[in-house]
C-alpha cells in the first residue's frame, strides 16, 4: 500500500516553517548538553502522560511527573496506572537512545516496544494477538490475526522507500494502528515508533495532547478510510510545536513568552494571535492550555503579514 501522499499535500506554511526549523536546529548542533538533557526529560514527562491518557489512564499530569520523577505512589490510583506510567517512561528513553539514521523497523523492534510498554501488565506483553479484536466506538475492524505478519511485512518493506523522514514516522504511525497487531498497547506503540522514526531523522519527538484525543481518533478513522491528509497534517502541527520548543532551548529570541504578554507588543490582541496559532500561521506551542510563542516567531508572522499586503 504505497503511502498515497507527498510532500506537496501538506499545509505549505507548516511545512515550510517545520523545515526552516530543522535547519535551524541543526545549525546549533552539537546542542548544550544541559539543554537537551532538560527537554529529553521535559518530553519523557509529557509523553508518558499524555500517550497514556489518550487510552484512558487517570494519572494527572502532576501525578505522572510525582510517580516518574520521585518514585511516589499515588493513593487511589491503580497499580496499573502506575506500571503504565513507569513502563511508557522507560520505552521512551529506549527510542531516544536507540535513534540512529537508517534505523530499520521490523518486528522484532516493535514487539520489543510492546513488551517494555506492557511488561507486567499483560501475560502476552511482546506477542501478537492470536484473536480477533475489536476497537470500540471505531468503524475499523482490525485484520485477522493471520493477516498481522503479511501486512506489517509489506509496511517495513515499503518504509525505506519514503524518502521524506516525517512521511515515514506518519505512515509507520498509521499502519501499526491500523494493523493493531496486540491485544493492548497498540497507540502507544505507534506513537513510540514514530518517535522512533522522527528521531532517527533529527527531528524531536512530538506529543499528541489527549485533549486532542477526539481529533487524534476522527484523523485516524479517516485514514483508515484512504484519506491520510488530515492525520498528517494534524501530526505535523505536533512536530511544529516541538521544533519551537526545541529552538526556544538555544536561541534566546525564540525564548517561548505567553501570547497575552507578546500581544501587548503589537496591535493584534491575544484573541486574534490564539486563532494564528490555532491555524498554525504563527509558530506557537499550547502548554496546559495556553498559547505560548516567542518574539522571532511574532516578527516573522508580521513580515510575512506585510509581504502579503
Amino acid at each position: 500500500m504505497p503511502i498515497p501522499i507527498s510532500v506537496a499535500d501538506l499545509p505549505p506554511i507548516v511545512w515550510e516553517r517545520v523545515r526552516g526549523s530543522l535547519r535551524d536546529l541543526d545549525a546549533h548542533r552539537p546542542l548544550p548538553a544541559d539543554a537537551v538533557k532538560a527537554l529529553r526529560d521535559q518530553l519523557r514527562v509529557l509523553h508518558t502522560y499524555h500517550s497514556n491518557a489518550i487510552e484512558g489512564n487517570s494519572l494527572t499530569l502532576k501525578e505522572t511527573r510525582l510517580v516518574l520523577e520521585e518514585g511516589i505512589t499515588i493513593g487511589g490510583k491503580s497499580l496499573r496506572d502506575h506500571l503504565e506510567a513507569t513502563n511508557n517512561a522507560r520505552a521512551f528513553e529506549w527510542v531516544w537512545d536507540l535513534a540512529k539514521p537508517r534505523l530499520r523497523v521490523d518486528h522484532a523492534l516493535i514487539q520489543q516496544l510492546h513488551e517494555m510498554i506492557t511488561r507486567g501488565i499483560l501475560e502476552s506483553a511482546g506477542r501478537y494477538r492470536t484473536e480477533q479484536v475489536w476497537i470500540g466506538g471505531a468503524r475499523h475492524i482490525p485484520p485477522q490475526p493471520a493477516k498481522i505478519v503479511p501486512l506489517l511485512d509489506a509496511a517495513f518493506a515499503e518504509i525505506p522507500a519514503i524518502q521524506e523522514p516525517v512521511l515515514r514516522s506518519i505512515y509507520l504511525h498509521h499502519r501499526i494502528a491500523y494493523v493493531h497487531p496486540f491485544l493492548d498497547g497498540n497507540g502507544r506503540v505507534a506513537r513510540l515508533a514514530a518517535n522512533l522514526a522522527l528521531l532517527s531523522a533529527r527531528y524531536p519527538p512530538i506529543v499528541l495532547r489527549v485533549s486532542d484525543r477526539l481529533r487524534y481518533y476522527k484523523y485516524l478513522q479517516a485514514a483508515d478510510d484512504g484519506d491520510l491528509l488530515p492525520f498528517a497534517s494534524f501530526v505535523l502541527r505536533a512536530l511544529d510545536e516541538s521544533l519551537t520548543s526545541f529552538l526556544a532551548a538555544v536561541e534566546p529570541e525564540r525564548a517561548l513568552v505567553p501570547l497575552r504578554v507578546l500581544a501587548r507588543r503589537s496591535r493584534y490582541s491575544q484573541e486574534y494571535l490564539s486563532l494564528r496559532a490555532r491555524q498554525g500561521v504563527l509558530a506557537a506551542v499550547k502548554i496546559e492550555g495556553d498559547w505560548y510563542s516567542s518574539r522571532k516567531a511574532l516578527s516573522d508572522y508580521l513580515e510575512k503579514l506585510g509581504r502579503n499586503r
